[in-house]
């Protein structure tokens, strides 16, 4: 928003006063209205868009006040700047209770005024730059979040729409950082539970002898250190849904207690007899595979068989290189907004060794990775120079992608370095064309070939 699309409405019943302000106002490029009454003033307010007010406090016909009050109702993204040569601490802090930015005293120090109507007009501009990047990650993403168009991504997705409106049991796997939590709250945000609790708890990160206490909750002096009757988590959870993570991680006793929650709907307070009847749709989650801790005696098969009603297993993200472009495209406008910083893209060059990067810590990895780049870039494009050293000297002797495995036909061999090149580039057919060292219509015969239009 620039000074020359910025309105200013300065109201003040001695003319003189309000012409006067309204020069010095205008000699750095705003665009001024006055009015010499607090009913002129309230007629501007209801027809014009204004973007800062300035309103004396006291006027023969209406306080500024009723002004305040009235640009709240009528402009609430417009900054209120109160003047009066009469100001007090107590009107002060009223004035800025009720909404006001600023409150100044007359005689007007102009360059004062100035500096305070160019911080105020700076704000707008962030907030309004705000809301314009997140209503474009609403458009281009979807309210839930989850980004991604590769295939694997995909069938995930259609899984988790056919799924989320049901009571059923959901196991969620995949390796640390896939996304797993998101996908929990993707599942509960879509359900008929969605205006209950969303309850989340890590079992690896509770130490064995809480653990229980924490799911079950326990009574009074139950066990030393019970010094009041606590609920569990499942309580909490009651009528919503209960993601419970990194269940491999969860002790053999405790898993045969969470067993009789699946089968009976109920649980029972540690030092207590009576048993809670809870409402809870259990979402579970692991990075291990709980077949082989099934084999070593560490994961009951029954409460497997339990848990994996409705299995979604996340991908790693070298397993979906077509959707690394989104997700950093994605996470540079979060980390814009998050930092009020304007950076909006990024440079081929360090896009290229981010696609290169094999990423083991998966989504979360990468996530950090963009973030550290937003907060210690000084430029409005993402560099070489922003990536972590450790990404950087690792992606210059990347090997060939994951995709391309020994005993791949030629032809899907061809297919997997073409998507993945594309990736790299962002879907610039022309420069992918010339990395691929063929011409740009081989490339599009290429890609109706291997339907990857």
């Amino acid at each position: 928003m620039s000074q020359h699309n910025t309105t200013i409405l300065i109201i003040d019943d001695n003319e003189d006063h309000a012409n006067a302000t309204a020069e010095a106002i205008q000699k750095v490029g705003y665009r001024c209205i006055i009015a010499t009454s607090g009913k002129d003033g309230l007629k501007v307010i209801e027809t014009e868009e204004v973007d800062v007010v300035i309103s004396d406090l006291i006027m023969h016909d209406f306080s500024g006040m009723e002004i305040l009050k009235a640009t709240r109702e009528k402009l609430p993204e417009a900054e209120i700047i109160m003047i009066t040569g009469y100001g007090t601490v107590e009107t002060a802090v009223d004035a800025m209770q009720k909404g006001a930015a600023t409150f100044l005293t007359k005689p007007i120090n102009i360059n004062h005024l100035r500096a305070e109507i160019n911080k105020l007009v700076e704000k707008q501009k962030l907030v309004r730059n705000n809301i314009l990047l997140q209503k474009q990650l609403d458009e281009k993403y979807g309210l839930s979040g989850i980004i991604g168009n590769s295939a694997k991504m995909q069938k995930v997705l259609a899984v988790v729409n056919q799924i989320a409106g049901t009571n059923a049991t959901v196991l969620i796997t995949g390796e640390s950082g896939t996304g797993k939590e998101l996908i929990a709250k993707t599942i509960h945000n879509n359900s008929q539970r969605k205006h209950n609790p969303l309850v989340i708890l890590n079992s690896a990160a509770i130490p064995e002898n809480i653990l229980e206490s924490e799911l079950f909750g326990h009574e009074k002096g139950s066990f030393t250190g019970a010094l009041y009757q606590r609920k569990g988590k499942f309580e909490y959870a009651h009528r919503g849904t209960f993601f419970l993570d990194e269940i491999g991680d969860m002790p053999l006793s405790t898993q045969a207690k969470l067993l009789r929650v699946l089968e009976d709907g109920v649980i029972t307070r540690i030092g207590s007899n009576e048993s809670i009847e809870v409402d809870v749709r259990l979402i579970a989650a692991t990075n291990q595979e709980l077949e082989t801790l099934i084999k070593e005696g560490k994961f009951r098969e029954d409460l497997y068989f339990r848990l994996n009603v409705i299995r979604i297993k996340l991908p790693p993200l070298r397993e979906r290189l077509e959707d690394i472009p989104l997700l950093i495209d994605a996470f540079i406008r979060e980390f814009s907004l998050s930092y009020n910083k304007e950076i909006l893209q990024i440079t081929p060059e360090a896009r290229k060794i981010l696609l290169k990067y094999n990423w083991p810590g998966n989504i979360r990895e990468l996530k950090n990775c963009i973030e550290s780049m937003v907060v210690i870039s000084t430029k409005k494009c993402l560099d070489i120079e922003d990536l972590p050293d450790h990404i950087a000297k690792v992606s210059e002797d990347a090997p060939v992608p994951q995709g391309l495995v020994a005993g791949m036909t030629i032809e899907d061999a061809e297919r997997e370095l073409i998507k993945c090149t594309l990736a790299t580039v962002g879907g610039n057919r022309e420069e992918a064309a010339k990395m691929l060292g063929i011409g740009e219509r081989t490339l599009y015969r290429k890609l109706d070939l291997y339907h990857l239009k």
